[in-house]
């Protein structure tokens, strides 16, 4: 299978699904995970231009720790919109480059922006994508495919009806999650905040409600022609 992941920022798919994205790895799937944004406004110091490299090189090393492919859709932070065709457009051109059997993004209702204009964008162009008389660079149709909504930001307001078993791979989940140095470091420092604990917690509360030691949640977008018979969550 093939499988995409899609993020407003680079580290939103560590945090909330590389753990089922590594087990689709092993299993013998093709991921590519894309972070939207670049996350150019993710630090206090580092100015925008310099934090786009930074945060491009962190995704791709955690990727690769999985191996995973790692594409940037190349918007900067806020300035993701879900009502216009640019927007729609660049979208639809990942989801056929991509060409998935299922998609993996944010809750519709999550707690930034970002998030929830992601997550309308890739609802949208999912159907978009299918239409083999709308132009594109690409030049191809997508099949119209499954999408499952990851956790947010510490579970907030979000009740799984999926879970994957991660406990094998929540090491790595969280080595992956390391990788963003430019977001991790600075909140422990400045912040006194462990976000790779706090993300590991999360994954253990997942775990005790589906018998787990780790696991992650997800919830399918239950609309016409986008339900399935079949387990396609690893």
């Amino acid at each position: 299978m093939r499988v995409l992941a899609i993020g407003a920022h680079p580290d939103d798919i560590e945090i909330a699904c590389s753990g089922t994205l590594a087990k689709c790895v092993k299993r013998g799937d093709k991921v590519i995970t894309c972070h939207v944004s670049t996350g150019n406004l993710g630090h206090v110091i580092i100015p925008p231009d310099e934090l786009t490299i930074i945060r491009a090189n962190e995704a791709k090393k955690a990727g690769a720790m999985a191996g995973i492919e790692v594409i940037s859709g190349e918007f900067n932070d806020l300035d993701i919109f879900d009502n216009n065709k640019e927007a729609r457009n660049r979208m639809v051109e990942i989801i056929q480059y991509a060409d998935p059997d299922f998609i993996i993004t944010h809750n519709p209702d999550d707690y930034m922006p970002d998030h929830t204009a992601v997550s309308r964008l890739v609802f949208d162009a999912s159907f978009t994508a299918t239409l083999p008389n709308y132009k594109t660079k690409t030049g191809h149709a997508a099949k119209l495919v499954p999408i499952y909504y990851m956790d947010t930001l510490a579970g907030v307001n979000f009740v799984p009806t999926e879970f994957v078993d991660i406990t094998d791979e929540t090491d790595l989940k969280i080595n992956m999650l390391e990788c963003h140095e430019s977001q991790l470091v600075w909140m422990r420092e400045h912040d006194g905040i462990d976000f790779a604990d706090m993300v590991r917690t999360c994954s253990r509360y997942r775990g005790y409600q589906c018998g787990a030691a780790y696991a992650e949640g997800f919830r399918m977008c239950n609309v016409y022609l986008k339900g399935t018979t079949k387990r396609l969550l690893p």
